[in-house]
């Protein structure tokens, strides 16, 4: 594991690769989503992933959130840990798993994972503005169909930057991301 991580209370666990993550589970037999998380905004993802989560994990017989990742740039927090995040957060849904996939389109993801719909979370109007483009292109690309859910309207102006500035000169962002978050994003943050 990651020692930095499981010093902010984080459990951080080594990951399989991604070619073992998708051989344990690609017969599960019926429809897979998939929801994109990881990327932007590495720091909101358990609150926004879990608003997705509730309203569109009924309908399939398997979520898989994806962190997808560009191992040349270097996030708040490492992979493994933003897994760990999310997987706090969606842990109780039994047919949600995580996991990382590194540099690769979403849609070449979705095909991996025979995953025949992405799940989106809309904050608000301006999500809407540019998920909307995304989807159509999506679809041009593999076929594959974006359904889009809402999100808690407690969120809506909740962006990764904005929690990240607020927790940077001191403010309380509970309530905007998970406890863990909170606690390793003051933890992590330098103080001006």
């Amino acid at each position: 594991g990651d020692a930095h991580g499981a010093a902010h209370g984080v459990e951080v666990r080594e990951r399989a690769p991604e070619a073992a993550l998708l051989g344990e589970h690609r017969d599960h037999g019926g429809p897979t989503a998939l929801v994109r998380g990881g990327q932007v905004p590495d720091v909101v993802d358990g609150v926004v992933v879990a608003d997705v989560l509730q309203g569109g994990s009924d309908g399939f017989d398997e979520v898989v959130v994806a962190i997808l990742h560009n191992p040349a740039k270097q996030g708040t927090f490492t992979v493994d840990e933003r897994v760990a995040f999310i997987e706090a957060q969606v842990g109780d849904l039994g047919n949600v798993r995580v996991a990382p996939f590194a540099n690769q389109l979403v849609v070449d993801v979705c095909a991996e994972l025979d995953a025949q719909v992405l799940l989106k979370g809309l904050r608000g109007e301006t999500d809407f503005s540019y998920e909307w483009p995304m989807g159509l292109m999506n679809r041009h690309l593999t076929g594959v169909e974006t359904l889009f859910i809402p999100g808690d309207p407690r969120h809506e102006h909740v962006s990764s930057s904005l929690v990240k500035e607020v927790a940077r000169f001191g403010g309380d962002v509970t309530g905007l991301v998970s406890d863990e978050v909170r606690d390793a994003l003051v933890a992590r943050l330098p103080r001006p």
